[in-house]
């Protein structure tokens, strides 16, 4: 009998992941779209989970974080090479609160945090010397490791409503076992390969 607890599966992939991926198990795609419906998607990591979502942290002023704000709702992909593993995950997007954010902040590297000072993201940039200059003033105007959180820059989570978690087999007959929140319950199902 399939279990009911999406949660617990992922949880179990996710330490499988760790122990075999060669570099950053908790690399996710994240799919946006547009109020329009335009798509995008790119590679983000995940620095949080549980029951009640992913977190990943971002410039707010990005154009991810600009989509997310037109539409808020998206995907995750996870996929693991080494396993033959991949886990689909939709749902609605919010942000963290100020105290979570702050908290993932202070535990990022000295260099991590004056880059999210520095990085006007996704905006267009003149040169790589036009960046570096910048950085070079934002290091000098935080000279110690006392450096607060941007404003503009914080986490998204996203709650789930769907999971869908493929595992390759032979001959292209894969296993897809899915699970739907209705009615705050998941409701686990089975797709043909």
């Amino acid at each position: 009998m399939m279990s009911v607890d999406p949660f617990g599966r992922f949880a179990q992939w996710f330490a499988e992941a760790g122990e075999t991926e060669p570099n950053d198990p908790n690399a996710m795609i994240l799919a946006t779209a547009t109020a329009s419906g335009r798509p995008s998607a790119r590679t983000v990591l995940m620095k949080a989970w549980d029951n009640s979502g992913f977190v990943f942290y971002t410039n707010l002023e990005s154009r991810k974080s600009e989509e997310l704000k037109q539409n808020p709702h998206a995907a995750l992909l996870f996929y693991w090479k080494t396993l033959h593993r991949q886990i689909r995950i939709e749902g609605k997007i919010s942000l963290v609160d100020d105290t979570q954010a702050d908290e993932y902040y202070a535990t990022r590297p000295r260099g991590s945090r004056i880059g999210a000072w520095t990085s006007a993201q996704s905006r267009p940039l003149k040169d790589r010397e036009t960046f570096e200059r910048e950085l070079a003033e934002v290091e000098a105007r935080f000279p110690t490791d006392n450096i607060p959180r941007p404003n503009f820059w914080s986490g998204w989570r996203l709650t789930p409503d769907y999971f869908e978690f493929w595992q390759d087999q032979q001959y292209r007959l894969h296993d897809r076992l899915t699970y739907t929140r209705e009615n705050n319950q998941w409701l686990p199902g089975r797709l043909y390969p």
